[in-house]
């Protein structure tokens, strides 16, 4: 598969979290608006934001503090783990994992019962539930897109745009979506499982132009069938969104799609015309194929889906790490370019793709014609 170097450049002020991880090393997803790179490192609370300095180069970092515009239910030093961006209507939409997280032994302490007894814990953390939206606002005199917490509507002047997230239970650290799948007959028994251990894990959002989220989830992977949740937030009175009801949907709030793609969970979800773009690879912590699909005609399911593997379109395999780089470059994010080009971003790159301080290398691949969209 023909694939084009882009290098990414970073601002070295803006670039290390407070444990000096720099954001190059955990980039979980990538979006593109005009000449603008957005992209979100797991383990932060910001949302970074590069500009096309080249032919195949993003640089100009900004980055956007979430703690400013959100209202986050735990401290600054607690990370989102944002794992899917989309864009619609002047809105950038971010969710969060949704996900628990176990806790990782380390193989080299020689007190073996201590770091056994973490793989026993288990941590909950209340800014992985967030499902948000953000005004999204072109500057007509520097060609960017900026992020606002409230701004005129750019082509409507009797509307504004406002700074919204889903309801959450003030019960609970989580929201509404994960209250209603709590109680799922397919989600409820993963709720309670690390997203690394096959559980709940959400990885992939691709919105949609009439206002429907197409969410991705990288687990739980049901007897080799991916799973994609359909979703309509709205704005309550309040300014608050709420989830409204679905027509079509079984569980009346949400729709379920099943997808056959060999056993593989999702990392990144894109709208493309009717159809979207699907990056696959495994459910768990390991080397394994990760994969681009097509599914045709995904924005206009009446009704729950099961998507067989002659309605999906297997496009091209992603190189990731094996060998002497095992558990390194692994996609996690996946943007449209133009109509025939998609830019993937790496989990853990390899020492290859950072030629230089501050600096990654990202892959843009050439889409395959189909002949069924």
């Amino acid at each position: 598969m023909r694939r084009q170097s882009y290098t990414l450049h970073f601002n070295p002020k803006l670039s290390l979290n407070a444990d000096k991880k720099h954001v190059r090393d955990g980039l979980s997803t990538v979006l593109r608006t005009g000449d603008n790179l957005w992209l979100s490192c797991d383990e932060r609370t910001t949302i970074e934001r590069l500009r096309l300095i080249g032919p195949h180069e993003f640089g100009e970092h900004c980055s956007y503090e979430l703690t400013d515009l959100l209202d986050l239910p735990s401290d600054d030093d607690e990370e989102i783990d944002i794992e899917g961006m989309g864009e619609a209507d002047n809105y950038l939409w971010l969710i969060g994992s949704h996900s628990l997280k176990r806790k990782k032994p380390n193989h080299k302490d020689t007190d073996t019962a201590k770091q056994i007894a973490r793989l026993a814990k288990i941590e909950e953390e209340p800014n992985r539930y967030l499902l948000a939206r953000i005004p999204l606002v072109l500057n007509p005199e520097t060609g960017d897109y900026e992020l606002h917490k409230e701004a005129p509507h750019p082509t409507d002047s009797t509307k504004m745009l406002t700074v919204s997230q889903l309801h959450s239970n003030s019960d609970t650290n989580a929201n509404e979506l994960f209250d209603f799948l709590s109680d799922d007959p397919h989600l409820k028994p993963f709720i309670k499982i690390p997203g690394k251990d096959n559980g709940f894990d959400i990885e992939g959002l691709a919105a949609a132009p009439d206002g429907r989220l197409f969410v991705g989830l990288r687990g739980p992977v049901l007897r080799g069938w991916a799973i994609v949740l359909e979703l309509l937030p709205i704005e309550d009175k309040k300014g608050r969104l709420r989830l409204d009801k679905l027509d079509g949907a079984e569980q009346v709030y949400y729709k379920k799609h099943f997808l056959a793609l060999g056993g593989m969970g999702l990392r990144e979800l894109r709208q493309l015309g009717p159809d979207i773009l699907m990056l696959a690879g495994p459910t768990m912590d390991l080397d394994g194929t990760i994969a681009v699909y097509r599914w045709p005609n995904a924005l206009v399911q009446p009704q729950d889906s099961l998507i067989g593997p002659d309605k999906i379109h297997r496009l091209f395999d992603v190189p990731h790490g094996h060998g002497p780089t095992s558990g390194q470059d692994k996609a996690e994010g996946m943007a449209i370019l133009d109509d025939k080009h998609v830019l993937i971003v790496f989990d853990s790159p390899t020492e290859a793709r950072k030629k230089a301080p501050h600096q990654v290398v990202a892959d843009s691949f050439l889409l395959p014609l189909t002949s069924a969209s």
